[in-house]
């Protein structure tokens, strides 16, 4: 049943895209009232329109219904999945972190040993100049 109003749905959507596509603007009426074609209409003096429109109408009327069914549908089938024990939330669980160590020493608090540390002079790191100038 399901698969028959999808299939219903999915036609009246491509219907009622190539109708809309079909019908002319407001402004194309302009040419008509000069004689512009107005009697070699198929659909009579008053053109297409209307009846453009009609039908139009009546298809999203059916396009309604057809959603409005498959919705009812769906609802349904959710229904029965919770008679079939899914739960109807699904519930997240958390643990919990472990709290963080205060004994450790702070990054401030860290003392630096520079007696192994590299020196590096000052005057010879400058740009282009390697003698000592200052004695």
């Amino acid at each position: 049943m399901e698969t028959v109003i999808l299939i219903i749905h999915v036609i009246i959507a491509i219907a009622l895209v190539a109708l809309v596509l079909l019908q002319q603007g407001k402004g194309a009426d302009t040419g008509a009232s000069f004689g512009g074609g107005a009697s070699q209409t198929v659909f009579g003096s008053q053109g297409s329109a209307s009846f453009l429109g009609r039908v139009t109408a009546a298809l999203a009327t059916v396009f309604f219904l057809t959603s409005f069914g498959l919705a009812m549908l769906a609802k349904q089938k959710a229904d029965s999945m919770l008679d079939l024990g899914v739960p109807a939330e699904v519930t997240e669980t958390y643990q919990e972190v472990p709290a963080v160590n205060t004994d450790a020493p702070m990054v401030d608090e860290i003392s630096v040993d520079s007696s192994n540390a590299p020196m590096i002079d000052s005057a010879a790191s400058s740009e282009g100049d390697v003698s000592k100038s200052t004695e």
